[in-house]
């Protein structure tokens, strides 16, 4: 598995170069969506309520501390937009490639003969959004991928592609 630092970026479905790079998949909007209302489910009620708790126990003018869970909120709202068009992934013959970041750009590469173990996982926040994501483990420690967000017929489908890759090509080690 190899990792780099380069800049990049990813929308959509992508295809790099004229027929010789991969065929990128971006993830599914409902990841977007779910992060978002993560977001806002936490903000919104600690906005609140530093306004009212400072107001009533310190004072008036210390209410407007709650400015400062409201500006992470108005700051976390594009960036975990940027942060979901930079996730991308692509199949190709001999491995898999997971593309994410945005200031840290990394591109993760799985050859599928070193895959030992392909599952997909949904939580019950993730199960409400209709998403799963996929975690790779291979021999090393260090090197597990994972592609979050996906919807769990593209999941499942992923995690069979996988593991049929994964076995032919270990059987011929």
């Amino acid at each position: 598995m190899e990792t780099g630092s380069a800049g990049g970026s990813a929308a959509g479905n992508v295809t790099e170069g004229t027929g010789s790079g991969p065929d990128w998949i971006a993830l599914p909007p409902g990841l977007l969506r779910m992060r978002r209302l993560l977001l806002v489910v936490w903000l919104v009620p600690l906005t609140v309520a530093t306004g009212v708790l400072l107001g009533v126990f310190v004072g008036p003018p210390w209410a407007a501390f709650a400015v400062l869970p409201l500006a992470l909120l108005l700051w976390g709202w594009p960036m975990l937009g940027r942060n979901w068009r930079s996730w991308r992934y692509a199949e190709r013959a001999d491995d898999l490639l997971i593309s994410r970041g945005v200031l840290w750009w990394e591109q993760t590469i799985v050859p599928y003969g070193r895959m030992q173990l392909v599952e997909v996982t949904s939580g019950p926040v993730e199960r409400h959004f209709g998403l799963a994501s996929v975690q790779l483990h291979t021999a090393a420690a260090a090197s597990d991928a994972r592609i979050p967000g996906l919807l769990p017929e593209e999941a499942e489908r992923l995690r069979d592609r996988l593991t049929e890759l994964g076995e032919a090509r270990s059987a011929g080690l």
